[in-house]
């Protein structure tokens, strides 16, 4: 039988789920605790885990969060404006013929190591989709990878796949790293 999930915001509500499921998998990659793209990666002596959940107590963070029947969390997509989420993969190549200013920005997906191939990444694009629309919608941004044609270990696509991006109607911009493209789409709002 399949698995069903549930999307919800990622705010003060369900900070104790995406918290749990953060440190279910060792912080995010070694400790990143999904702020790889706000203005306060890198600086020295700051609780990742801390400015984390300040940013969503506060409406300073932005994902959609996958839960499964039990309530458990087992990934998200993070998005943000470009203030939110200045970090980009990249960047001397984006910068090098800057597409358009995005409106929103999607920077990250992460699903459960035990429950990748499930379908998870595709609910929290979905999902992240849905709010962009609630949230006025517009011009959205990413830089995926491309997977045809090679292997990509699941958890080095943090940004996700150029093709499952396109099958939800975004368009290639233009390569900027070995395999990763900028992508984009127009979100009406709803």
């Amino acid at each position: 039988m399949a698995q069903s999930y549930t999307v919800r915001r990622l705010d003060a509500s369900t900070w104790d789920a995406f918290a749990e499921l953060v440190e279910r998998n060792n912080g995010i990659f070694g400790g990143c605790w999904c702020i790889g793209y706000h203005p306060e990666c890198g600086q020295q002596g700051i609780s990742y885990r801390a400015v984390k959940e300040q940013r969503v107590r506060t409406g300073g963070a932005h994902a959609a969060l996958v839960l499964d029947e039990e309530g458990a969390a087992q990934g998200w997509c993070q998005y943000g404006s470009p203030e939110e989420l200045p970090g980009i993969k990249h960047k001397r190549a984006y910068d090098k013929d800057a597409p358009p200013r995005p409106d929103w920005r999607i920077t990250c997906l992460y699903v459960d190591k035990k429950h990748r191939g499930q379908g998870i990444a595709r609910v929290a694009l979905e999902g992240a989709l849905d709010q962009i629309a609630h949230a006025s919608g517009g011009l959205v941004e990413a830089i995926p990878e491309v997977t045809t044609g090679r292997e990509a270990p699941g958890r080095f696509l943090f940004s996700a796949t150029v093709e499952l991006f396109e099958q939800y109607g975004f368009s290639r911009g233009r390569q900027v790293g070995k395999h990763a493209w900028i992508v984009s789409r127009v979100v009406d709002p709803v």
